[in-house]
C-alpha cells in the first residue's frame, strides 16, 4: 500500500519530497484540488473510502500520517 500511496502522490505533486514534508496542508502545500484528487485517486485505486469525518488536517499533513489513516481504514 506504501508504494501505490507514493505513486498516487507523487503523480499529484511531483515537485514536493514527501519523505521529508509534514505540513503539507498546515503549511499551504497541498490545497483543496489536491486533496479531493488524492481522495478520489485512492478509492480508485486501493479501493479505500476516506469518510468525510477523516478530512482533517492531520491526516494529510504527511505522506506518513495518511498511510497510517489509510492502513486504520482499510482494517474497518
Amino acid at each position: 500500500m506504501e508504494s501505490e500511496l507514493r505513486e498516487i502522490l507523487e503523480e499529484i505533486r511531483p515537485d514536493i519530497n514527501f519523505d521529508a514534508e509534514t505540513q503539507l496542508i498546515d503549511g499551504g502545500i497541498l490545497d483543496s484540488f489536491d486533496i479531493v484528487t488524492l481522495v478520489a485517486e485512492i478509492n480508485a485505486r486501493l479501493d479505500i473510502a476516506i469518510p468525510a469525518e477523516e478530512l482533517i488536517p492531520e491526516n494529510f499533513n504527511s505522506a506518513e500520517a495518511l498511510l497510517e489513516l489509510l492502513e486504520r481504514l482499510d482494517e474497518e
